[in-house]
């Protein structure tokens, strides 16, 4: 199991808020350290980039301004509804009809972008983690602040539930996913109550069990930080159901085989779970000679950005060079 990171539980909290409008064409949403991480790709025009978190396509975007009309820009995400979204944000605005990329959009996780690409490509973005998109859908049962089914799937078309953890796992097992998915130092309370209170059919239900067995304890100084006190049962069981790390694992995997000499790999992480996977493949890369390390330490937002897109408080760049 892991420890428990200090700032992993900002993000979720974060994200339960509406974003800031504005950004990039077509893009009803801001997209986290755009400029850093598109600085980093080092977009080459007429290339081809893999946008493996394509979501409502606010670095895609981006990315389809610097390839021009040699390019080709491949997008992957996991929820179809994004994928809609992304289709329309990504058409050429007025007056680059003739200078756009070749944008495909595929529905499937990253971890299957072998799969799904053929050829070498030029470099790879993926932001990782859930989307506002999703969470402000009530109806997708991401977040603990409205009413909504115990679902939590980015695909909809995938078979494990948040219900079916919430309400059939055993104790032991629940126990273990909300604190080493969660990094909830409480996971044995908060897993007894939930299994005492079943069925539970709601996320307002969920959250509520969870907020009264994971009370602040008088030990503790500063317990939550200010956050929902289901703040990390809610992360964990999300990244459970959607098999978050072990995709980011498989991307990492796959990245040096797509990826030609002098192209970028460049991820936006948000909590310490995932930054620790990002880290080790890249290091890992490094100690073989298969990448150069352009990040001894993430690269976090500015204070200005912060201020403007308070999610991107917990977001983390980390990228590297194919050698």
């Amino acid at each position: 199991m892991v420890g428990r990171a200090a700032g992993s539980e900002e993000v979720d909290s974060d994200l339960q808020q509406n974003a800031p409008q504005g950004g990039g064409h077509g893009v009803g949403h801001v997209p986290v350290l755009l400029q850093i991480a598109i600085d980093f790709l080092n977009v080459k025009r007429g290339g081809t980039y893999i946008d493996a978190t394509v979501g409502l396509a606010g670095h895609s975007c981006e990315i389809a301004k610097l390839l021009g009309a040699p390019g080709h820009l491949i997008g992957f995400d996991k929820d179809p509804a994004a994928l809609e979204r992304a289709r329309v944000n990504l058409q050429p605005p007025p007056g680059r009809e003739g200078d756009w990329p070749k944008v495909e959009l595929i529905h499937a996780s990253f971890a299957e972008v072998e799969q799904n690409v053929a050829g070498s490509i030029d470099g790879l973005l993926a932001d990782v983690g859930v989307s506002s998109l999703q969470l402000n859908d009530p109806d997708r049962g991401f977040s603990f602040q409205a009413e909504g089914p115990l679902d939590m799937r980015m695909n909809p078309q995938s078979e494990r539930t948040a219900e079916q953890v919430v309400n059939h796992m055993g104790e032991k097992e629940l126990a273990n996913v909300i604190y080493e998915f969660g990094e909830e130092r409480r996971s044995r309370r908060i897993a007894r109550a939930i299994v005492r209170a079943r069925p539970i059919r709601s996320t307002a239900h969920l959250a509520e069990v969870v907020s009264a067995a994971a009370r602040t304890m008088k030990s503790q100084s500063k317990p939550s930080h200010g956050i929902h006190p289901a703040t990390l049962t809610f992360q964990g069981i999300r990244i459970f159901v959607n098999r978050e790390l072990d995709d980011l694992r498989e991307l990492l995997k796959a990245a040096p085989r797509l990826v030609k000499p002098g192209g970028r790999v460049v991820v936006i992480s948000f909590h310490s779970l995932e930054d620790r996977i990002v880290k080790d493949a890249l290091r890992d890369g490094s100690k073989v000679g298969v990448y150069s390390v352009l990040t001894k330490k993430p690269v976090t937002a500015t204070d200005e950005e912060i201020y403007r897109n308070p999610r991107s408080r917990s977001a983390k760049v980390r990228a590297a060079e194919r050698i």
